[in-house]
């Protein structure tokens, strides 16, 4: 009866004329392209998405603050991760093999931590901003410059590129997990490694700032909620249209806390499940399946087209310019309406 059996299909290689050849993962061709198509559509996203961004405000000068400079250098950070890491990605973790050649694979992962790492900061940095711009609205040109928001964008980058490149040029992330490494190494393969001490390292530099944004935003929404009872409090004392008036200060107020909270919950649901997870599998020996590990770093990659989700950040004048082309509000006025009204500044970011 053993005899009948068909033999077992040879597995496939990376590439089959090479010894040590990583195998390839064999997907029907249904499963495939779905695949494809969710990591090409995440990709799209964020290289268009982050791109529309980038050009709106570089074209109209008068969106050259401090504020939408650190979103252009926040789009740009994500327009990279759409270009440089995520199609690359979806190759390996559809075809289980890496077709880009060894140096590519080095900076490949050196892409990968710099870009995500800047954009975790900048987004920390916008939270400050915004916290400041809220709180105290009148003192915020004089506390905010550009050349303060060009600081923490140099910042990010720097301190993001200098760190990713120094410890995967010098292999210290492998320190310890030699025998691992060498074992888990194939032809075809670009999966790197990261040890017990660098895991935490990279579990802190996602920790803080995300801690940060937690905090600062968490005071965002009480400074809108005080602000629209102040409001809601003076207008009591006025006669004629107050109840509509108050209905509109609820809305604004039941809008600040959504954005804020979508914004901070769609962060850490991106990022979070990923860094726990690295951190499981550095202290318990990497006993991650391999889909469960790609799964986690896609959700991670979609957070670099979060560019829909931020233009609730963005007041509507710059949304109907994006939309339309042209500069729909006059800046002056806009300034001295939003100095004049901190409750819908703040709702409106």
């Amino acid at each position: 009866m053993g005899s009948d059996l068909p033999p077992p299909a040879a597995a496939q290689l990376c590439f089959e004329n090479l010894n040590g050849s990583c195998v390839k993962i064999s997907y029907s061709p249904g499963p495939r392209l779905i695949l494809y198509t969710v990591f090409g559509f995440g990709s799209w996203l964020a290289v268009f998405g982050n791109l529309l961004v980038m050009i709106s405000i570089l074209h109209f000068k008068q969106l050259h603050s401090p504020s939408n400079l650190l979103m252009a250098s926040l789009a740009c950070a994500d327009f990279l991760v759409g270009v440089t890491v995520m199609p690359f990605s979806a190759v390996r973790s559809v075809e289980g093999c890496w077709y880009f050649g060894e140096s590519y694979c080095k900076f490949h992962t050196c892409f990968d931590g710099s870009f995500c790492y800047a954009s975790i900061f900048h987004l920390c940095f916008i939270s400050l901003d915004r916290y400041i711009a809220i709180s105290d609205p009148l003192l915020y040109p004089t506390r905010i410059s550009i050349s303060v928001s060009v600081m923490c964008i140099a910042f990010s980058w720097l301190f993001s590129i200098i760190y990713s490149f120094t410890l995967i040029s010098t292999g210290a992330n492998e320190v310890g997990l030699e025998e691992l490494v060498s074992a888990l190494t194939c032809v075809g393969g670009c999966q790197g490694a990261v040890n017990q001490s660098w895991v935490l390292v990279n579990f802190l530099l996602f920790f803080i700032p995300t801690l940060v944004m937690i905090i600062v935003y968490s005071k965002i929404f009480l400074i809108a909620k005080q602000q629209a009872r102040k409001m809601e409090s003076m207008s009591n004392k006025t006669v004629g249209s107050s109840d509509s008036y108050k209905d509109r200060v609820a809305r604004r107020e039941r809008k600040a806390a959504r954005t804020l909270g979508i914004a901070v919950i769609a962060f850490l649901v991106s990022w979070l499940p990923y860094f726990i997870d690295s951190i499981i599998d550095a202290f318990l020996g990497f006993i991650t399946p391999t889909y469960i590990f790609e799964i986690l770093l896609w959700i991670a990659y979609y957070n670099s087209a979060k560019t829909l989700l931020l233009f609730s950040f963005f007041p509507s004048y710059f949304r109907k310019s994006m939309k339309t082309g042209t500069l729909v509000t006059d800046w002056s006025s806009l300034e001295n309406n939003w100095h004049s009204r901190p409750i819908k500044y703040a709702t409106n970011f």
